[in-house]
Order: structure tokens, then sequence, then C-alpha cells
């Protein structure tokens, strides 16, 4: 089972190099719970994609790695770098502890720790 929720983080996180959340989609459980740090609880499949094109028409460029990634049965621990860009900006990496909980071989809980105002210094320049 460990293998198999590696492999599902693994890709979700690649899916973000797309810019095209409809390829989110797939990994996310109907009723999924996200949760930024800072930033309210979004609640549903449908929810969080809307989230996420709006994240995409934003940034013209999202470069997402994972660092390290630990399993436990069905919980995924990862850092990663979300490399976000601004349109006539370079891409700031922004570094990121994401935990998700997996359920029915989807992402039920997803957790994004970051220092926003840091995230903030980092993109904006």
């Amino acid at each position: 089972m460990s293998q198999s929720n590696d492999s599902l983080v693994r890709e979700f996180v690649e899916a973000f190099n797309t810019r095209d959340a409809e390829r989110l989609a797939p990994y996310l459980h109907p009723e999924i719970v996200f949760q930024a740090y800072g930033d309210k609880q979004v609640r549903g499949r449908e929810a969080v994609l809307q989230l996420w094109r709006g994240v995409f028409g934003t940034f013209a460029q999202v470069q997402f790695a994972t660092v390290h990634q630990a399993v436990d049965g069905d919980v995924v621990i990862a850092e990663q770098v979300h490399g976000l860009g601004l349109p006539g900006r370079p891409v700031a990496p922004v570094m990121n502890m994401a935990i998700y909980e997996i359920r029915d071989g989807k992402i039920a809980a997803w957790r994004d720790y970051t220092n926003p105002e840091y995230a903030s210094k980092l993109v904006s320049g």
C-alpha cells in the first residue's frame, strides 16, 4: 500500500507542472479537505480545483518538485519546492511541507505548510 501511495502523491505533484487543474482531479477524493497554512479550509474536489484554476491563471510558470517524501500507510509527508513565477518575473523557489491523507486510493486530506510572508517576498521579487 505504501508504494502506491508514494507513487500517487509523486504523480499528483508532477501534474501541477501542466498548469491544468483538470489533471489534478483524478488524484482527489470527492470530499477532499485542503488547508494551506494561513488560508481558509477548502472542502470538496470542485472547490479545490477552482482554487488551483485561479492559481494557474495568475502564475506564468509553475514548477513543483518533491525533495523528500515519507510514507506511513495512508499518510504521506512530502518536502517540496513550489516554483512559482509571475508574468515577467523569475521562478521563485518556495519551500513547502505537505501532508496527505489517502482514502479509497485518493487524496482525502491535504495540508500545505509554508511561510506565507517569505513566499510572498520571494514571488514578488
